[in-house]
């Protein structure tokens, strides 16, 4: 399944310490370190991103922020995404939490619009009903997910 990123920067919020710059190289490249694999990977400033990576005021507002994360109108986005880690390039967030009615979690669904679950009613009302009703596109499916499961009876966070 194709995952749409939202580009609101949630997930890189608190990734300051994942990415070590080594040292700056460049105007725009960087020698850094994957801390969580110490694998050292080169990073350079997408060229079309150049313009807002160049304003660290966001990176002094957000210390705990991605030092790569950058405000861009409305979203937040990774100026070094061509060259960032496995880590970064295989993040799937989580767009839905499914609960009881009493609030007690059930699963989650990510980014791709797949369901994460053990329960075994949740997971029939998915695979009977939701993957084949549900509309085609991610930005209707999405919103039509929650509705549906709510008349169902879950509380969707």
């Amino acid at each position: 399944m194709v995952f749409n990123c939202r580009e609101c920067g949630t997930c890189c919020m608190h990734l300051g310490d994942y990415i070590e710059i080594e040292r700056q190289t460049g105007e725009f490249t960087f020698e850094c370190e994957s801390v969580s694999t110490g694998t050292a990977f080169t990073a350079e400033v997408d060229d079309d991103k150049r313009r807002i990576f160049a304003d660290h005021s966001f990176s002094d507002a957000h210390p705990s922020a991605c030092r790569f994360l950058r405000p861009d109108g409305e979203h937040l986005r990774c100026t070094i995404h061509r060259d960032s880690p496995a880590q970064c390039k295989f993040y799937r967030c989580v767009v839905m939490q499914i609960a009881d009615p009493a609030g007690r979690s059930l699963g989650t669904v990510r980014g791709t619009l797949d369901l994460h679950s053990d329960d075994p009613d949740l997971r029939a009302i998915w695979d009977t009903e939701i993957t084949k009703k549900r509309p085609k596109s991610d930005e209707e499916a999405e919103p039509w997910i929650a509705e549906y499961l709510a008349k169902k009876g879950y509380r969707v966070l």
